[in-house]
């Protein structure tokens, strides 16, 4: 093993440890080198990205229209600048095979990943069976690479509002298994924020699970009562620099003075 190969490995099973239902892992998601330097920098101990985040901060949509070549390249900066593990937000693999996915993930020095069982350029829901078949192939391969990589099994049921709503949930768990039983070490139910269908998920899910942290959604402390083993924040931090740097502008263009602090 070299001693790259090694140090991922090291990062990887750190990743992994960092998981701890009730007392989650918290990742305000980065989008280039800056901001996951200022992550690593504020105490957190791992650094996640959000595709929709990057995406946008290279001038592309979010729904894999960014080229993969630059989605890499910008994740490698990111795992490149920070002596943190990192996991990047991959949608879902950018039409590449699981070998050549798990190969540039490596390359790039990322250790985890999120996959999505929704389209992301259409939005339909792929069957539990299919995207099973995903991640053991994912695993497969990072099994093959000698690197134990974190994947972060995405359902997108909430975030596409599929299905009946009454049944949405149990649907969920049911995806859940799937995706543990298929090699995922946690799931990542999108969207879900209502706090008695957390519950139910996260008592039926028999994994790690990951929730999101939004307007509107339950607290942080909330989120880790209810069992949460990771907690992301999505683009909401890069809307949030968005919408300071718009209003910076603003400023400037008024004549005012830009660095004021925000009035009340």
């Amino acid at each position: 093993m070299t001693e790259n190969s090694s140090t991922l490995v090291e990062r990887a099973d750190a990743l992994r440890a960092l998981h701890k239902t009730g007392d989650p892992l918290v990742l305000p998601n980065a989008w280039d080198a800056g901001s996951a330097r200022a992550v690593a920098a504020a105490g957190f101990p791992a650094v996640a990205t959000s595709s929709a985040a990057v995406a946008e901060s290279l001038g592309y949509a979010d729904g894999e229209a960014t080229p993969v070549d630059e989605m890499f390249a910008a994740v490698a900066r990111i795992a490149r600048a920070v002596p943190v593990p990192v996991t990047a937000d991959l949608e879902r693999g950018y039409g590449l095979s699981p070998a050549e996915l798990v190969e540039r993930m490596l390359a790039a020095g990322v250790v985890g990943c999120n996959l999505e069982d929704s389209d992301p350029r259409t939005g339909a829901l792929y069957d539990v069976e299919e995207q099973a078949d995903l991640l053991a192939a994912v695993r497969a391969a990072a099994d093959a690479a000698g690197v134990p990589l974190v994947l972060n099994a995405r359902i997108d049921l909430y975030l596409r509002e599929a299905g009946d709503p009454a049944g949405r949930t149990a649907e969920a768990v049911g995806r859940a298994r799937g995706y543990r039983a298929a090699g995922a070490d946690c799931v990542y139910p999108i969207f879900l924020t209502d706090p008695e269908q957390i519950a139910e998920f996260v008592a039926g899910a028999d994994a790690p699970v990951n929730l999101v942290f939004k307007p509107g959604a339950p607290s942080l402390a909330e989120l880790a009562r209810l069992g949460a083993a990771r907690v992301s924040y999505g683009a909401g931090p890069y809307a949030a620099v968005k919408a300071r740097t718009a209003a910076l502008l603003d400023a400037v263009r008024a004549g005012r003075n830009p660095y004021a602090p925000p009035s009340a």
